[in-house]
């Protein structure tokens, strides 16, 4: 156990936590974070301006995260709006409906390259749907779900054009996108009937399916990052011969498991894996799962529940106990999330309220309490930054006292995802593995 973290019962003398879960953290305990990060209130979270200033502004400069695909200029004179007119609340229509004008237009700019020469100016017209699609997906922060219904209109308007978007981006790709209704053959109680998932695999296997299967990835995104956000991490999957599959995780955007239900993911991903081996295009022997973030926590399940159906797993910035803890939650708000983040996550867990998010969490759906943990898992490797304010590095680091051996990759004084350094560990990892399974399979 990290002496930074102080259980109130031991792990292995106690707690009964297969049946409940009484694991928890003391208020009083220190985490690895620091007392003084933990306690603090980051400077974005005073309105608009701050949140321009001291947090996007940098990352919207250089394209990087979550404005990936974007250019500054398109964002420039939104935020200088927003400023200007005090709009400071991001679940806020009107925070929203800044967005979309500029969205619109780039839409419509990339409409008009396609209707020149589709050929001759398709990474043009790509470039305008891409630069639309960023925008629209800051105008969605913080969050949006249609389970059991849609958290917010406005905010799902700019989702649906989004997607209408991203679609007309993904068909002049090289390896073109997919839009795939997976039928959700083990669907229970609340779930719904299909999984809506991205496809692309390599431009090779395209038209010899069956002769030729490709290796793939089962990408899981997160809290605020879903299908349309993924582009430049699809074509490191493509570039390297595999395929990529893409699925939002439950309490998010189109995902049709019920996510007041714990166990409802595993009849998800048992639904999308049939799918996957009966469509003929993918590898079934070499199979990975990649989740992001919220969905690490996923990676963390699925690489227990599905063992033996996938290569491996990799789980990035994944909450899987101690990240549901009341104390962690009371402070986690202030940290690194651009908006408030409790609110959000009790919606996505299927809570009515953040208080009943806070009290009831760890004991519904932390992994430890369940059991899950102590079962033998596929090859797993753990990533994120050491000063996560999100998730806190004592979940990677609590599977290492559980079940079978892990591998991980921690970056100190990095904060949630352990970016930027991370991807440089991540790939050179999922390719030794592939490759793994290639040499298996011969």
């Amino acid at each position: 156990m990290s002496p930074s973290v102080v259980p109130t019962t031991n792990p292995r003398s106690g707690g009964d936590n297969k049946s409940g879960g009484s694991i928890t953290c003391k208020e009083e305990s220190q985490w690895m974070m620091g007392k003084e990060a933990f306690e603090a209130r980051m400077p974005h979270h005073h309105g608009i301006a701050a949140l321009w200033e001291t947090k996007w502004k940098f990352p919207c400069a250089k394209s990087l995260y979550p404005f990936h695909d974007g250019l500054y200029e398109d964002f420039e004179p939104i935020f200088k709006y927003l400023i200007e007119n005090n709009v400071n609340d991001g679940t806020s229509p009107e925070y929203t409906n800044a967005f979309l004008a500029k969205a619109e237009e780039l839409a419509s700019a990339g409409d008009s390259r396609v209707r020149l020469d589709a050929n001759t100016h398709r990474r043009e017209a790509i470039n305008h749907y891409l630069r639309a699609c960023t925008l629209l997906r800051i105008a969605r922060f913080p969050y949006i779900t249609s389970f059991p219904e849609i958290n917010d209109q406005a905010k799902w308007d700019a989702w649906e054009l989004q997607k209408k978007i991203y679609r007309k981006a993904g068909e002049l790709m090289v390896c073109p996108l997919r839009e795939v209704e997976v039928p959700h053959v083990f669907a229970e109680g609340n779930d719904r009937d299909k999984i809506p998932v991205y496809v692309r695999t390599p431009d090779e296997h395209r038209s010899k399916n069956d002769e030729k299967p490709c290796p793939t990835v089962l990408l899981m995104t997160g809290l605020d990052g879903y299908r349309p956000d993924n582009t430049v991490r699809c074509e490191e999957f493509l570039a390297r011969g595999w395929g990529v599959v893409i699925a939002e995780i439950p309490g998010t955007a189109d995902c049709p498991a019920d996510s007041a239900d714990p166990e409802s993911p595993d009849r998800l991903w048992s639904s999308l894996l049939t799918w996957m081996g009966q469509d003929g295009r993918f590898d079934m022997k070499r199979v990975m799962v990649w989740g992001l973030s919220s969905g690490g926590y996923y990676a963390v399940r699925i690489a227990h529940t599905h063992k033996d159906q996938l290569l491996g797993s990799v789980a990035q910035g994944a909450g899987v106990h101690f990240f549901y803890d009341k104390g962690w939650l009371e402070k986690a708000d202030g940290h690194e999330y651009p908006f408030k983040l409790t609110p959000a996550m009790a919606m996505k867990h299927g809570f009515k309220s953040a208080e009943e998010y806070k009290e009831g969490a760890q004991k519904k759906f932390s992994l430890l309490a369940s059991g899950i943990l102590d079962r033998p898992s596929t090859r797993l490797l753990l990533i994120n930054g050491t000063l996560d304010g999100l998730m806190p590095i004592e979940d990677s680091m609590l599977l290492f006292e559980h079940g079978s051996p892990k591998e991980a990759r921690f970056f100190p004084e990095a904060l949630h995802m352990g970016y930027p350094m991370a991807n440089g560990s991540v790939y050179p990892w999922m390719e030794s593995v592939m490759e793994s399974g290639k040499n298996e399979g011969m």
